[in-house]
C-alpha cells in the first residue's frame, strides 16, 4: 500500500480524461503554458529596466540620483 503501481496512475488517468475530456484539459495544458511565457518575459523585461536605470561610476558603485529640469530664472 506504500506506492502506486504503473496500473493505478493509469486508472487515475483514465478518470481525469473522463471527467475533464481532453479538450478541457489540453485548454487548461495551453493556459499553463502561456502564463509561464508570460511571467518569464515579465521577469526578463523587470530585468533589463532595473539595469537601465542603474549608472555604474567608474569604481563600481552604484549612483542613484532624480534628474530634473534645469529652470533659467533670467528670462523671466
Amino acid at each position: 500500500m506504500g506506492s502506486f503501481s504503473i496500473w493505478h496512475w493509469l486508472i487515475v488517468l483514465v478518470i481525469v480524461l473522463l471527467v475533464f475530456g481532453t479538450k478541457k484539459l489540453r485548454n487548461i495544458g495551453s493556459d499553463l503554458g502561456g502564463a509561464v511565457k508570460g511571467f518569464k518575459d515579465g521577469m526578463k523585461e523587470g530585468d533589463a529596466d532595473a539595469a537601465s536605470q542603474q549608472k555604474i561610476a567608474g569604481d563600481g558603485r552604484t549612483i542613484e540620483g532624480e534628474a530634473r529640469e534645469k529652470v533659467d530664472k533670467t528670462q523671466s
